[in-house]
């Protein structure tokens, strides 16, 4: 099929693919995973089989592997038109998306000390399709890239502004094509403009973050200069005191352990010693696991205190959002988070906050909310593809 765009986000053992129209309308998607162990396996969505790839596959192999089967399907039966990549941290050189040539790789390897876990393996995969597809326009569109807009107020940290000048130490925040969307979803929802809609829009997956988006722009956001920073998260710490470094030295814990420690074993994963998937959760803390509970408990309290902070960045809000994996699915959480928000005068609807929004055109608020809640599905992957076939093809609308 010709025109169609390739989305492509790398992990560090995985990767995702998505295939579009040139009229946005999602073709196929695909996911890989455990890259470079024995065990990885491809799959397709819609299509039963599993596809086993060989040991130690790599990028380059998940990627033949899928889009052989998007071939032999008839969807991608000549090259893209454009491939959009997820790169994580554009720092602050890229505001927007970039078409990809030699400046904008170099620039993206310069920004991977602020992203060792991401940016790396980000070049992996434009490495992967430039070597499939040569002749295709690659475009990277960066989770920082939404956040440019922050205020100096808000992205400087309390610390010498030498480490600001010389190395970039500055508040960045991530998943901005999510909470771009959030801007643009909400107004339609609210029937205005994304120019004159100020939103707070709470992104809860494995990966968490909120961010204040007034008249449209990003003002404040809770991840900083890496995605550990803000709230809890499936295996992230989230905000801890920085003396935590010092007194784990003291303990003889180097700094490489303290970094797995608060990225990979934190969170709700930490707090419970089970898991960081909040359905399970909840069906442990409704069987009587106390740890469970206690992570559900840490969880909402500290999402409902960065709510009430976000306030600060705004003049209005018109309407809080929750979206991601938790935010549109648990209305548990939802719930809880939105009973340590009284004060502010928020309620939320039992029946529409159960039906997660879906027979409301996302509201979940009660008829005496002071504000507006949404539940609004994420779709960072069109956001990709909308940004993708606009730099590729500047004449054609996104």
């Amino acid at each position: 099929m010709e025109g169609t765009i390739l989305v492509v986000n790398c992990g560090s053992s995985s990767l995702k693919i998505a295939l579009f129209d040139e009229q946005l309308n999602k073709l196929a998607s695909g996911l890989a995973e455990r890259l470079g162990t024995d065990d990885g396996f491809a799959t397709v969505k819609g299509r039963a089989e599993r596809i086993e790839l060989a040991a130690g596959a790599d990028h380059q192999d998940a990627l033949n592997a899928l889009v052989a089967v998007l071939q032999d399907s008839g969807l991608l039966d000549a090259a893209p038109a454009a491939i959009g990549h997820r790169v994580v941290h554009g720092g602050e050189t890229f505001r927007a998306a970039a078409l990809i040539n030699e400046d904008v790789l170099d620039a993206i390897k310069d920004c991977a000390s602020l992203a060792p876990l991401h940016n790396p393996v980000n070049l992996t995969g434009i490495e992967a399709t430039t070597a499939l597809f040569p002749s295709t326009p690659q475009v990277a569109v960066f989770d920082t890239a939404f956040h440019q807009t922050l205020p100096r107020k808000a992205y400087l940290y309390a610390v010498p502004l030498q480490l600001y000048k010389d190395w970039g130490v500055r508040r960045y925040g991530f998943h901005g094509t999510s909470h771009q969307f959030m801007a643009n979803e909400a107004a339609r929802i609210l029937g205005k403009t994304p120019a004159t809609t100020s939103i707070i829009s709470a992104h809860l997956g494995n990966g968490c973050s909120i961010t204040a988006i007034r008249d449209g722009n990003s003002v404040d956001t809770s991840m900083g200069l890496t995605p550990l920073e803000g709230l809890v998260m499936g295996t992230r710490s989230g905000d801890v005191d920085p003396g935590l470094f010092d007194f784990l030295a003291q303990k003889g814990v180097d700094s490489r352990e303290v970094h797995r420690l608060l990225n990979n074993d934190s969170g709700l994963l930490g707090l419970s010693g089970q898991t960081n998937d909040m359905r399970s959760l909840c069906e442990l803390a409704d069987h009587g696991h106390e740890p469970s509970q206690t992570a559900i408990d840490v969880f909402c309290f500290r999402l409902a205190r960065y709510i009430g902070a976000m306030m600060a960045s705004l003049n209005r809000l018109d309407a809080l959002v929750f979206t991601g994996g938790i935010g549109e699915n648990s209305s548990l959480v939802r719930e809880k988070t939105l009973a340590h928000l009284s004060l502010f005068g928020f309620t939320i609807d039992d029946e529409l906050n159960n039906h997660h929004g879906s027979i409301s055109d996302g509201h979940i608020e009660g008829a005496d909310s002071r504000f507006r809640v949404l539940v609004i599905p994420t779709n960072e992957e069109l956001v990709i593809a909308r940004e993708a076939l606009a730099s590729a093809r500047p004449g054609i609308p996104g």
